[in-house]
């Protein structure tokens, strides 16, 4: 079978057609079993129902958040490897997409109203570090996954103490982008300057506020 070379204007139309599905699309098919279907039910009262599922709705943007920078990493990098690990990392944060989307519509709530706006600039976001070098852009890659590691713990401390299925997606998630940080370190991840990290937290945090409302 002969093997297809794609242009950068297929590579475009594929990138546009992935935003679609991960923003307006239905639940995305996860790769792995949902982590919390290994847990029993909880009762939860009306008020931490209603802290669940904007917590999942925070995590779930997170995600979309996490799609479109990687997606937007593997358009620009330029060694093959590197494209290969951006691509691999998005179809896990695939997974995560799906697990925190089903439980938010399990606490009848919705997902954010904002992820069309956070999807266009986490891309951008994306491609501008790609094509800043690829140790760059795998530092941005370590440096995104620590803070989320750090994000992740603050949400686990915050969930019912009995709601075991949300905690079982929350450390499956923890434990993935642990790993995805420490596969950007390895493949020759650059240490980003420090405003650079004081400006990715401040834009986390912002998302983070404005999600947890709408």
């Amino acid at each position: 079978m002969l093997k297809r070379d794609y242009s950068r204007l297929d590579d475009l139309v594929g990138q546009f057609d992935q935003a679609l599905r991960t923003v307006f699309g239905p639940p995305p098919a996860s790769s792995r079993p949902n982590p919390a279907s290994r847990c029993a039910d909880a009762t939860l009262g009306e008020s931490e129902r209603d802290l669940v599922g904007r917590l999942m709705r925070i995590n779930h943007t997170g995600e979309i958040c996490a799609q479109a920078l990687y997606q937007g990493q593997a358009l620009t990098a330029r060694l093959p490897n590197v494209r290969d690990k951006m691509e691999q990392a998005a179809i896990e944060e695939n997974d995560h997409l799906a697990w925190t989307e089903q439980r938010a519509r399990e606490m009848g709530t919705h997902t954010s109203y904002l992820n069309p706006l956070f999807y266009a600039s986490s891309f951008t976001i994306g491609a501008l570090a790609g094509a800043a070098g690829d140790k760059w852009s795998l530092g941005f890659v370590a440096e995104t996954e620590r803070q989320v590691v750090r994000h992740l713990d603050e949400h686990l401390a915050r969930l019912p103490v009995q709601d075991d299925k949300s905690r079982a997606i929350l450390m499956q998630m923890r434990e993935d982008e642990g790993h995805h940080a420490t596969t950007a370190i390895e493949s020759g991840a650059a240490e980003l300057p420090r405003p650079i990290k004081r400006l990715m937290q401040l834009v986390s945090k912002a998302m983070t506020r404005s999600v947890y409302w709408l």
